[in-house]
């Protein structure tokens, strides 16, 4: 059992970061229903994106939201709530009946969380978009990728997830605290350009001080640094270099077979030069022989691993980081007393009337 065992959330079902912190919550404990379209090819695509690994852990109750009876049946379920997630266009939830204000008035207590990519309001709010617009507009996506072309997008990890999901997650947590002592819940509005935003707070503070250029690759933390990149090796792989500290850069000399005199760290005029002597010194070599020559140091040397290898390296299997449930997918994370990361077993679906008398017991 997880730390949020006990606690009911209902998901309405969606794609990105709604679904991802359904996912999140039921992994900690709590009983998540996922509020699922009928049939038909709409609930396809639902399920098709990701949902062997990110539907994990509750089970689906199909209903029809436009119906007016099961309208009420989920209202009914709010009754027995403590949050309700969701990722609609502003005013969404409010047309089918199920705002927050219509289950406010039906559970006072119940926290609201919504997800969005441009937030409840604002002069975009009724606007599309997905990730990678997000996080250009909250200046998130500008600093990726390399200096001569443009910026590259980080997956959907920076505005779905990092930006959306975990902020919804904590919002939402936060919210069922407070509620548990005023018996009132909250309306959480977490917008994808503000969580993405503040996942830049750190380069904010660095570019106030005249330590961050908006020029791209040219930072210490943007691979612009020759000792915090990655480099190619021999046989086509690659090693991701984190030698940040000036310890963990004279290991890096000593594992390179160069001196300080040869590779002075933060003489910016040359890392252009010391990046093209790493490059050249990691490429004689092939990407494993470089891991385990650097294995044991303090170098910040790793290999990096495709998404096939990860799970197989011998530190992901000792934490079990992957397991296999059907396929093999990322553990739940984080661990609470050091216990083994575990998924619920599958569950049957419910029908809607099912879930009713399941959460009035």
């Amino acid at each position: 059992m997880g730390p949020l065992a006990g606690l009911r959330i209902i998901e309405i079902d969606g794609l990105g970061p709604v679904t991802f912190a359904g996912m999140m919550l039921a992994d900690m404990g709590a009983e998540v229903l996922r509020l699922t379209r009928g049939g038909g090819a709409a609930a396809a695509v639902f399920d098709e994106v990701g949902g062997a690994v990110l539907h994990r852990g509750r089970r689906a109750v199909p209903v029809d939201l436009k119906s007016a009876e099961d309208r009420d049946k989920v209202l009914g379920l709010i009754d027995s709530a403590d949050a309700l997630i969701e990722g609609f266009r502003p005013g969404v939830m409010e047309r089918l009946g199920l705002g927050p204000e219509t289950c406010a008035a039906r559970s006072p207590r119940l926290v609201y969380g919504r997800v969005t990519g441009w937030g409840q309001t604002g002069p975009m709010a009724d606007q599309v978009g997905h990730d990678i617009n997000y996080i250009a507009l909250s200046g998130a996506l500008h600093p990726m990728g390399p200096g001569d072309q443009p910026p590259s997008p980080p997956l959907n990890l920076v505005g779905d997830y990092g930006g959306g999901a975990m902020m919804l997650v904590s919002g939402v947590l936060a919210a069922m605290l407070e509620a548990r002592t005023t018996g009132r819940g909250r309306v959480v509005d977490a917008a994808m350009t503000d969580g993405s935003a503040l996942l830049t707070g750190l380069f904010h503070g660095l570019q106030s001080r005249g330590l961050w250029s908006d020029e791209r690759q040219a930072n210490l933390l943007d691979g612009g640094a020759p000792f915090y990149r990655c480099y190619a090796c021999r046989d086509g792989g690659f090693v991701a270099v984190g030698a940040l500290e000036p310890r963990f850069y004279a290991a890096l000399l000593v594992g390179l077979g160069l001196t300080p005199e040869e590779a002075p760290q933060f003489d910016r005029s040359d890392w252009p030069a010391l990046q093209a002597r790493f490059a050249a010194r990691f490429a004689t070599r092939d990407r494993d022989d470089w891991a385990a020559h650097f294995a044991g140091t303090e170098a910040c040397v790793t290999p990096v691993l495709t998404m096939a290898e990860a799970p197989d390296h011998p530190h992901n299997q000792a934490r079990e980081t992957f397991l296999t449930a059907g396929i093999r997918q990322p553990a739940p994370a984080p661990r609470f007393n050091g216990d083994a990361p575990a998924t619920r077993s599958d569950r049957p679906d419910l029908s809607l009337d099912q879930a009713l008398i399941e959460w009035r017991k």
